[in-house]
């Protein structure tokens, strides 16, 4: 007996040693994996993103090709890239010129920024703070910026990092459209190991799973990124062609604010109200009916994104997805880190769904008929 005992544990030992060897091998080809991967992590995540968002359309692409998903990914990949390159020319265009006057003003001792109107004595009592802050620098920079020179160099440094962001953000958004465009062209095969890779993780409701997953990022890529970047677009064409100054930032900071479900107005309609103090009525008033125009347009184009159905989950979750991606990640996290806590936050609910649904142990079949 005590031989047998020995030669059992002596075999578990050395199979428990195997398994341990197995797992470390396994865990430290993972981590290498990981560590090779870490910096294009992200990309791959957003360019899986864009294309489970833009299948759809590049199916009918695919068909309008009479079936040829070269042509047709390539035609997709072109019109993506001219949307997101184009409005970051225009505004790169936009912050060099602006600087390049504000250097030339400096220069020649002329006003960096115009006095306020006769019509600013007619605002309300709060605003006569603003009024004389703006007062006191039309008259001479210098004296402002040293009173409030630890303000601006905050405001100064965060917004030169917001913009570095951006820059490296657009890069890899190009980088993750071209990834995507990939990923659509051998769409098929992918699917499949997908479908499989949820149900070996999570087991017979993987699929229900990896559907959910599809229609979640699919409803906040239209009903909320799509919507943010179609009135960031709009104001943004407002504020070029009504020569806002900096229309560039101010473009910038509104697609911000509509991502995180804050709204343009909060930038919009103070720079309606500038331009009403310093340009012709004509020019302003046309930018006030654009600007009230792209305010209306978020109320008309969630619905028809989205559909009649509930959004795919509460403005808070939204808020809190794309600010934390923002700290977290920058400027792409601005985007991905509302689908992911999304995503996130429908897993939640169908797995408690999934629990209550869960037979009853102790119930027997004839309570089961009478409840019938």
């Amino acid at each position: 007996m005590d031989q047998k005992n020995s030669n059992f544990y002596g075999y578990n030992f050395e199979k428990i040693v195997d398994t341990i060897i197995r797992l470390g091998v396994l865990f430290l080809l993972i981590g290498w994996c990981y560590d090779i991967l870490k910096p294009f992590v992200l990309i791959i995540i957003w360019a899986v993103v864009i294309a489970i968002a833009f299948s759809p359309v590049y199916e009918r692409v695919v068909k309008l090709f009479s079936g040829k998903k070269v042509l047709a990914t390539i035609f997709v990949a072109l019109i993506l890239l001219t949307v997101l390159v184009t409005p970051s020319v225009l505004i790169t265009q936009s912050l060099y010129e602006e600087i390049n006057n504000f250097a030339h003003y400096y220069q020649t001792n002329e006003h960096l920024i115009p006095p306020p109107p006769e019509t600013t004595k007619s605002w309300p009592t709060i605003t006569k703070p603003i009024v004389d802050i703006w007062a006191s620098a039309s008259e001479d920079i210098s004296k402002v910026a040293i009173k409030y020179s630890d303000q601006l160099k905050i405001v100064g440094t965060w917004l030169l990092f917001s913009l570095a962001g951006i820059g490296k953000g657009i890069l890899q958004f190009i980088v993750s459209i071209i990834i995507a465009m990939g990923l659509l062209l051998y769409s098929e095969s992918l699917t499949k190991v997908s479908k499989n890779i949820f149900i070996k993780l999570i087991g017979a409701n993987g699929e229900h799973y990896a559907e959910i997953t599809v229609i979640t990022i699919r409803n906040v890529v239209k009903g909320f990124l799509g919507v943010a970047l179609i009135q960031a677009l709009m104001i943004g064409v407002g504020f070029f062609l009504a020569g806002v100054p900096f229309a560039g930032i101010f473009t910038v900071i509104c697609l911000f604010l509509a991502i995180i479900q804050v709204g343009i107005g909060p930038i919009a309609i103070p720079v309606v109200i500038y331009m009403y103090s310093v340009t012709d009525a004509t020019t302003s008033t046309i930018l006030a009916i654009w600007v009230g125009i792209t305010l209306v347009s978020d109320n008309i184009l969630k619905p028809i994104f989205l559909g009649r159905g509930n959004p795919p989950a509460p403005m808070l979750v939204i808020f809190l997805g794309a600010i934390g991606g923002f700290i977290y990640n920058g400027f792409i996290g601005l985007f991905l880190g509302a689908v992911i806590l999304t995503l996130g936050y429908k897993f939640f609910l169908s797995w408690i769904d999934m629990e209550n649904e869960e037979p009853k142990i102790n119930e027997s079949p004839t309570e089961e008929l009478i409840e019938e």
